[in-house]
């Protein structure tokens, strides 16, 4: 099996280094193993999907988000 490093994941998947490496952590990406200090991937692993959005649909609309209850 081959494996990519996770700056090359990183630029296959458009995420920074540093939020790859945090995927890895989390046990996100499947398969992911550890190399010392490195991260290694394997070339067929998937982009993780996005956890910030469980159910499908947006919690809060646009207005509740930029209403903070501040009167001028």
């Amino acid at each position: 099996m081959k494996y990519i490093s996770t700056s090359e994941a990183a630029e296959k998947w458009g995420l920074s280094r540093r939020r790859v490496a945090i995927l890895c952590k989390e046990n996100r990406i499947e398969g992911v193993q550890r190399a010392g200090q490195t991260w290694i991937i394997p070339e067929t692993a998937e982009k993780p999907a996005d956890a910030r959005i469980k159910s499908g649909k947006y919690l809060k609309s646009k207005a509740e988000v930029t209403d903070h209850g501040c009167s001028n």
